[in-house]
């Protein structure tokens, strides 16, 4: 058979996400004073666009037979920001421009929400921008993104990696996988779970993480209380090579993630509000509803854009004015399926955690990114996005709504396991109520523990202790001693 070149045409179909639709999924990830800036900008870039309240002929159409309409993909339908962004390819081009024109802008013309003007740029956002490049597939691109969400303003990871496991269903492995990837991105140290670990990081960056530099970072505590002899002894080095070691780890940065702004110092305001509430029967239930203060209501100003068309020329000044109605449109679509997907999934959060609300926080139950997920008919990374920079105000205070997704641990009365919050609750309550003369160990506490029903470890009990501050037994002991006597 003979070979050569030749030309073949193939026909395929695979699922894509327009510019709109990004954008969109984008949108959801924001808080409600995110939400705030970018209105505002978008306000000053389309002279179509008012802030006010909806009025009936806002909502007509002009009666212009050639606008562009509105595509249904990109926020029309209850379902349009729920998608698995695994399952598309976000770098093909479709080869269909109507499919561009149909939203009325192409790349670049919606409203940008990458380089909003005068806005630091946040730790998150930086580590977010280098991880498709760095993750190997997008499972572990999606929990390398959740990862970064948990981390502090230093850029620590604070949170224990299995209950990360358990919070998004992943084997371990992945997480830790995840977490290679995250350690791997710049700033280096960030993802660090530890001082020493951070420090490690930036010496394997610099090729210093030799032997030498290995006992000497595991023995800081050595370094802060200057036992000079005793460091040059254990790392077995002479008096030049331990002044320059110190000096490289003088010079590596403790805390990376202070170097950027944004969401550190960011105000916490809810997203959604909850109050208890009462119908006509006498039926108990709850008022969800979003945080208007901090949600201007957009609207189209059809009498300027009548005038404007009216007085358009050029084909050229009716194409932008047409792309203008367009975007306009499809941010007030976009922002009001971001409010109803906020909603769906704060409102099953309540149903699932109604005990928290109702009774504290030793009735908060374990639950899942997946259960909310599966209840709601959601993607998993859906929900993720909703719950991420959101807050929920009710009577017990203001809470994330990542607050509310926690690991289940032991096996409680009711079969399903304890929260890792409700365990903290029930230790720091027997603690605070223990005699200062009978004072309790781990083991009594894990025995106490098991009489409610809490199947705990002793290791278990000690980790969540320290977690929440409270010293060991000897420790209380000469706190409450000190105590009496003061």
């Amino acid at each position: 058979m003979a070979l050569g070149p030749r030309l073949d045409l193939r026909q395929s179909q695979s699922l894509v996400m327009t510019p709109q639709l990004q954008q969109a999924i984008k949108l959801l990830a924001l808080s409600n004073l995110e939400i705030e800036t970018f209105i505002g900008e978008a306000l000053e870039a389309n002279p179509l666009l008012e802030a006010g309240e909806m009025r009936a002929e806002d909502r007509e159409t002009p009666p212009e037979t050639d606008q562009p309409e509105i595509a249904d993909s990109t926020a029309a339908g209850d379902e349009a920001l729920d998608i698995d962004p695994a399952s598309l390819d976000t770098d093909r081009d479709t080869g269909d421009w109507s499919a561009e024109h149909a939203g009325g802008s192409v790349e670049g013309e919606a409203p940008d929400l990458e380089n909003r003007s005068g806005e630091e740029l946040s730790l998150a956002d930086y580590l977010e921008q280098q991880v498709g490049p760095a993750a190997p597939d997008a499972q572990i691109a999606f929990i390398a993104r959740h990862i970064i969400g948990l981390l502090d303003e230093a850029g620590y990871l604070t949170a224990d990696l299995r209950d990360i496991a358990i919070s998004l269903d992943v084997p371990l492995a992945r997480v830790e996988e995840a977490l290679e990837v995250v350690q791997s991105l710049d700033p280096t140290g960030v993802g660090a779970r530890t001082l020493s670990e951070c420090l490690a990081l930036q010496a394997k960056e610099a090729d210093r993480y030799d032997p030498c530099m290995e006992v000497l970072i595991d023995n800081l505590e050595l370094v802060a209380k200057g036992a000079v002899a005793h460091l040059k002894r254990i790392c077995r080095v002479d008096d030049e090579d331990f002044v320059e070691m110190l000096a490289e780890l003088r010079g590596y940065d403790p805390k990376p993630g202070l170097q950027f702004g944004g969401s550190a110092s960011a105000s916490v305001v809810p997203d959604v509000l909850l109050k208890a509430a009462t119908d006509a029967e006498g039926n108990e239930g709850w008022d969800i509803q979003l945080n208007e203060a901090t949600l201007p209501r957009l609207v189209v100003n059809r009498s300027y854009y009548v005038e404007l068309r009216a007085g358009a020329t050029n084909k050229e000044a009716k194409g932008w004015l047409s792309e203008k109605l367009a975007d306009a449109n499809w941010l007030i679509k976009a922002l009001d399926q971001r409010q109803k997907t906020i909603l769906k999934v704060a409102s099953e959060i309540v149903k699932q955690q109604e005990g928290f609300f109702k009774r504290g926080v030793s009735e908060l139950r374990p639950l899942t990114l997946k259960t909310v997920a599966e209840a709601i008919e959601m993607h998993e990374s859906t929900v993720s996005r909703v719950t991420s920079n959101k807050f929920l105000h009710c009577e017990r205070g203001t809470f994330e709504l990542k607050y509310f997704f926690t690991s289940g641990v032991g096996g409680g009365a009711d079969g399903e396991g304890a929260s890792a919050e409700a365990v903290k609750a029930r230790i720091k309550a027997l603690t605070d109520a223990e005699d200062p003369k009978k004072i309790l160990s781990d083991d009594k506490l894990v025995e106490l523990l098991k009489a409610e029903g809490f199947d705990l470890a002793r290791r278990t009990v000690a980790k969540y202790r320290e977690a929440i501050g409270i010293g060991s037994s000897v420790q209380r002991r000469r706190a409450k001693k000190l105590q009496a006597m003061g």
